[in-house]
């Protein structure tokens, strides 16, 4: 299927894709909310910016896809293959990626709030600056190495299932600089 012709027939109505082929497609800036894309062929796909709010990709194929600043709350992206895609600064709070393969995706400065990445293989991810506030991990294969790049794991659920301890404040660093005159 063409990119045009799946954009005409969203905007006409249809939500279903499921098992379409849409390999290399151009769909930076599409809306796609709440559409069944679940077993697409995604690969190298352009999906800069794109709204999937809701949206089911579940075991879609988006390997070395762009979704670089797509938002995605809220989708179901279980079972995807995410190989190597970029999704960096990409919105999936309260998403679905249990069991999602991430081998090396950019989610530098990703938002998963509260997303589920129950076993999720995060093998060679990039996760600087990731927002993972309550997220679930349990059962995902990442290094603490990778787990230390994050910008925060407040109430997120460990691989090993125990619930991140937050810094109290006594164990903050004092900074003078935060002082007013």
């Amino acid at each position: 299927m063409e990119t045009f012709e799946l954009i005409g027939l969203y905007e006409a109505g249809k939500r279903d894709f499921q098992g379409t082929d849409l390999v290399g497609a151009k769909l930076s800036d599409a809306t796609l909310d709440s559409a069944n894309l679940s077993k697409v062929n995604l690969s190298k796909a352009d999906l800069h910016k794109a709204i999937l709010i809701r949206a089911n990709l579940r075991e879609a194929i988006l390997i070395r896809a762009d979704l670089h600043e797509a938002i995605l709350i809220g989708a179901n992206l279980s079972g995807a293959d995410l190989n190597v895609a970029d999704l960096s600064l990409a919105d999936l709070s309260l998403a679905d990626l249990s069991r999602a393969d991430l081998i090396g995706a950019d989610l530098i400065g990703a938002v998963l709030r509260a997303a589920n990445l129950n076993g999720a293989n995060l093998n060679g991810a990039n996760l600087n600056g990731a927002d993972l506030s309550w997220a679930c991990l349990r059962g995902a294969s990442v290094s603490d190495e990778q787990l230390a790049s994050v910008w925060s794991l407040t109430g997120a659920t460990m691989p090993d299932g125990t619930k991140h301890k937050d810094l109290e404040p006594q164990d903050t660093v004092f900074s003078p600089f935060y002082l007013s005159a």
